[in-house]
């Protein structure tokens, strides 16, 4: 997140160091992940990701109004729009510092949001990893010390962002070389965490997979189960291909402004690893509907709460009780390979509600 300022003129030298202004905030003497913007180049780039991140906001916003106004409660679809209005403000922030390109300020304030916007993202893919997790294994999902490992991770989540946001604004403040010490230290720790919980949906989806079940997929949503695991899996190397490549750059020595910049800093790849992999799970998200997908009734608290049965089972059993007998069948073959959608179950009709 450090932030790249124009070179010095020529007739400075190359071999010259940069001049600091004699008040903070001090511009840096490094370079960084896409260099400074310029109005001739940055500007239409970043313009045409701030309009595609509006449609994101408008279709995330769309849907979860909807489903509101039908009792469908979603909460990730507000959270996905909250996350296009951050990158609006991100690529309005950038272009406002390709206009004041002294701005140190401005330049903090870029810099800032575009470390900060993904973090949303990482937490919606583990709330979609912990119902995979659940529905495959739901006695153990709804154990207390699961929920207490994702409630430390979300706690983490937070703070390390305050550390982030603080250690990169002291950089702009200081000139005390143990202190940017310092604060590179803890950028590349929060850079190197944020990177590993990218990957951490895969990680728990993979590993729910591999262990031994000891009942039945407990289905929720719409569509197969399967599928849902491909978009996550799918969502969560897109993004932890771009967290990990930001901080692959930063942990390489820094490149001072008196030296061209090398070809992983270019601008390219700051607009590649950056906007282009976001936009490109917003709009996977609206077009495989998560909403409908990775849907879980309201006040879902233990295990058989997501498909329905619990409440399905309590029914039945009256009927049973009253009939004085009970009907057993043959499992269809979609139920035997778990891949009958859990509407579809609760409803005892063949139609499937949703997808693939």
């Amino acid at each position: 997140m450090e932030v790249l300022f124009p070179r010095q003129s020529e007739g400075s030298g190359p071999s010259s160091a940069p001049q600091h202004p004699r008040h903070a905030p001090y511009p840096p003497t490094a370079a960084a992940l896409g260099g400074h913007p310029t109005v001739g180049t940055d500007v239409p780039i970043t313009s045409v990701f701030l309009f595609l991140f509006v449609c994101g906001a408008i279709a995330h916003m769309t849907i979860f109004q909807l489903n509101r106004r039908r009792g469908h409660k979603f909460i990730m679809s507000a959270m996905m729009f909250g996350f296009c209005m951050a990158r609006i403000v991100t690529c309005v922030m950038r272009i406002v510092w390709s206009c004041y390109s002294t701005d140190v300020s401005i330049a903090i304030a870029a810099a800032i949001f575009v470390a900060a916007g993904v973090v949303l993202l990482f937490v919606i893919n583990l709330i979609f990893a912990q119902r995979i997790i659940r529905a495959a294994h739901p006695h153990s999902g709804w154990h207390p010390f699961f929920s207490y490992f994702f409630h430390a991770i979300y706690i983490l989540i937070v703070l390390s962002l305050i550390m982030l946001i603080t250690a990169n604004i002291q950089n702009f403040y200081t000139l005390n070389k143990n202190t940017k010490r310092i604060d590179r230290d803890i950028i590349l720790y929060g850079q190197t965490f944020y990177a590993i919980i990218s990957f951490l949906p895969v990680v728990l989806v993979i590993g729910g997979l591999v262990v031994p079940r000891k009942t039945r997929v407990e289905k929720f949503g719409n569509g197969r189960f399967r599928s849902k695991i491909y978009i996550l899996v799918a969502a969560s190397l897109i993004l932890c291909l771009g967290a990990c490549f930001r901080v692959g750059t930063n942990y390489k020595d820094p490149v001072p402004l008196t030296q061209p910049p090398p070809g992983y800093l270019s601008k390219a790849c700051f607009y590649i690893f950056n906007f282009v992999l976001e936009i490109l799970v917003i709009i996977l998200y609206v077009v495989v509907r998560v909403d409908l997908r990775f849907h879980v009734p309201d006040g879902s608290s233990r295990a058989g709460d997501y498909s329905g049965t619990n409440a399905l089972g309590e029914k039945e059993g009256e009927q049973h009780s009253s009939a004085g007998r009970s009907v057993s069948r043959i499992q269809s073959e979609e139920e035997v390979f778990d891949d009958k959608p859990a509407v579809e179950r609760a409803n005892g009709g063949p139609k499937e509600a949703g997808g693939v």
